[in-house]
């Protein structure tokens, strides 16, 4: 019998796959294939259940924007077709334009390699009232940078500063960099979306298949699996090196597209709602304002 849903299990969805403290987490724990308590046959209720996050989403965003005080930080990492777009698309759907923003970080321009490695993320922040969103970001230096040691010598450091420590040392500063954002009022929410070898290759595939799909296909994905093992042992690393009450990470099941979306709205929910938000309330002057503005309207001939 397929498990029964309602609003308020929307908030207990994402708690099994929050990493707070890293220290214990092993990735080889965390299935794929996992949808919880939910059966397959659970997926027009999740669907209905999404909506409704959505919506709430949507509401909480509008505070977040009136009160102009937190920002919101999301920082999407997965191995390529695990679901990054579509968790984004359908999870964001219902917030308003205006408020959110959506940055892809390809690999990094020579204007980018000239930088220290967290200058390109810093300048695409989310102000206060704003919801940021980072398809990939500043964790590709302790994946993608350490799998392909050629990427790392791009970034032409000086040599005193390439040692056996660099990435403990990237580990260090990226728990600083996120501790200086929540001390500011930046919210973090991360999501490792964590998808099979097995339903990635299957997913590779239906792009090829599909004509329409063959824009989002491109050779490297395929190259990449040759170092899959590699990434598994990286982002295991990341996560427990860079989990933290202020800024955890979700290690989000990914071979169910339906499951993985209703995760990630819950964690979004669930870290605004902590936040307590409302709208500003009038100053009296203001409200003398307006009531004029309502007696100067209504005083208007049609």
């Amino acid at each position: 019998m397929a498990h029964r849903l309602s609003r308020k299990s929307l908030g207990k969805l994402a708690a099994p796959y929050c990493v707070r403290d890293g220290g214990g987490f092993r990735l080889k724990h965390v299935d794929p294939d996992d949808t919880g308590r939910l059966e397959d046959e659970a997926r027009t209720e999740a669907q209905q259940l999404l909506a409704a996050g959505v919506e709430r989403l949507a509401r909480l965003q509008e505070k977040l924007a009136a009160q102009g005080e937190w920002s919101l930080l999301l920082i999407f990492q997965a191995m390529d077709a695990a679901g990054k777009d579509g968790a984004i698309k359908h999870v964001m759907s219902g917030v308003n334009p205006q408020g959110c923003r959506v940055v892809s970080f390809k690999a990094p321009s020579r204007e980018e390699l000239a930088h220290d490695w967290l200058w390109r993320c810093v300048r695409v922040l989310p102000e206060r009232g704003q919801i940021g969103i980072f398809n990939r970001s500043y964790y590709e230096e302790v994946l993608a940078v350490r799998v392909h040691p050629h990427l790392l010598e791009a970034q032409s450091l000086p040599g005193p500063r390439v040692s056996s420590k660099l990435w403990e040392q990237r580990f260090q500063d990226i728990r600083g960099f996120e501790r200086h954002l929540a001390r500011s009022g930046t919210v973090i929410r991360k999501f490792f979306l964590h998808v099979s070898r097995k339903e990635q290759k299957k997913r590779l595939l239906e792009r090829l298949d599909d004509p329409e799909k063959h824009w989002k296909f491109s050779e490297n994905d395929v190259l990449q699996r040759a170092s899959w093992d590699e990434y598994l042992r990286a982002y295991e690393d990341m996560v427990r090196e860079t989990s933290s009450g202020e800024s955890p990470w979700y290690v989000v099941p990914a071979d169910n597209k339906w499951f993985t979306r209703l995760v990630v709205a819950a964690a979004i929910v669930d870290a605004l709602e902590e936040l307590d938000l409302d709208f500003p309330k009038t100053p009296p002057g203001k409200k003398k304002a307006l009531e004029r503005a309502r007696h100067e309207l209504m005083s208007e001939k049609s």
